[in-house]
């Protein structure tokens, strides 16, 4: 399953895949990995990742587990290092700091995270973000935006 990848790329993808697996049920959508896959700041080709999705959903059932997630997202990440890595989690961060304040407000991230996936209730977003808002202070900086994505 996983082999080709390291333990942080598992727990990054890990992370990823059950913050877009509100319904806790083991699968996200297809369309789902699009989006993660970008959030990430990883490139694909649509194509290619259309061919990859469909051999990881023979039943065409819209959905793949963890596991397939793991098969098609590891297909697209490169051995980075951490410097790499920070790198494209700042690029991602800044596109949502756009005051450029080093900060994102949580009201920012609860809108980003209804947008990603529309399935979430207020409830499941209200968790997600005193997840992510470690010091309650309404905002998300860097480093809580760092150990969000890496789970570091």
């Amino acid at each position: 399953m996983t082999e080709a990848l390291d333990q942080e790329q598992v727990n990054l993808l890990k992370r990823a895949f059950s913050m877009f697996d509100s319904s806790k049920k083991g699968n996200i959508e297809k369309e789902k990995v699009r989006t993660i896959l970008t959030t990430l700041g990883h490139t694909y080709d649509d194509s290619e990742l259309d061919a990859l999705l469909e051999g990881e959903d023979p039943e065409d059932t819209g959905v793949v587990n963890f596991d397939s997630f793991c098969r098609v997202a590891g297909h697209f990440l490169e051995n980075e290092d951490d410097e790499a890595l920070q790198k494209e989690l700042k690029e991602a961060f800044r596109l949502y700091d756009k005051e450029g304040n080093g900060y994102i407000p949580t009201s920012s991230l609860r809108e980003i995270l209804a947008a990603l996936d529309d399935q979430l209730t207020p409830d499941q977003l209200n968790e997600m973000i005193a997840e992510i808002d470690t010091d309650s202070s309404g905002t998300v900086d860097f480093e809580e935006f760092m150990e969000m994505m890496t789970g570091d």
